[in-house]
């Protein structure tokens, strides 16, 4: 097994997506890697490659930028000069986009958290990071969502 030496930490700056950065960032800093937090602008079928470098959509994908920045200083400032991390930010289709961000840049490692969704709910909002584990070319880290533990059950 290779050593790890870049990881792509998607995120879609919900609560749930810090604990696939904040895995990230721990992996990072104990192996050397470097970590790109990678946002994607969600505009599905409708976006088809079109030119980001034009008005209102320069302003809405520096408005993310910023955006992004602003979600790591907040959750990650104690950690986050630990690492050499780099942000980014595109249009796009999530899975599309986080598949191809991985092969484009030689990712070795992707870290992305899930919700832990089953039956009818998984069917219809489906999973972005079940898509992405079926078609990366590198392996994925997912990092489940951890719910409380029911009244009287102890943690695992």
């Amino acid at each position: 097994m290779s050593k790890i030496k870049r990881i792509l930490a998607p995120t879609d700056l919900s609560e749930l997506s810090k604990l696939g950065i904040d895995y990230a960032l721990e992996l990072a800093r104990d192996s050397g890697a470097e970590v790109t937090v990678y946002h994607v602008v969600d505009f599905g079928d409708m976006w088809e490659k079109r030119r980001s470098d034009t008005g209102p959509y320069r302003n809405m994908l520096e408005h993310c930028s910023r955006t992004l920045d602003s979600f790591l200083a907040e959750n990650f400032a104690d950690r986050i000069d630990l690492v050499e991390v780099r942000q980014a930010v595109e249009f796009g289709m999530p899975v599309d986009n986080i598949v191809e961000k991985a092969a484009s840049e030689g990712v070795d490692l992707i870290v992305m958290s899930t919700h832990g969704r089953t039956g009818l709910e998984h069917m219809i909002l489906g999973s972005v990071t079940e898509k992405v584990v079926a078609r990366a070319s590198c392996p994925v880290l997912v990092v489940p969502h951890r719910r409380p533990a029911a009244a009287g059950v102890k943690a695992a």
